[in-house]
């Protein structure tokens, strides 16, 4: 397995529910290629359902 080499530029985000705005996941963006939040549809385990996922300040 290959692991891909981190960027310096890659920072640690954090993306919130919109419907329970809890914390869920984590994941790196690059500050280079876009300066606008990361949206995601992903799983909420408290709403037990698909939900958008905004970045966090």
């Amino acid at each position: 397995m290959v692991r891909s080499q981190k960027s310096a530029s890659d920072n640690k985000i954090r993306l919130a529910c919109e419907v329970c705005q809890t914390g869920n996941y984590s994941t790196t963006k690059s500050a280079a290629i876009t300066a606008s939040r990361l949206v995601r549809k992903k799983y909420c385990p408290h709403c037990n359902q698909h939900t958008l996922h905004r970045q966090t300040l």
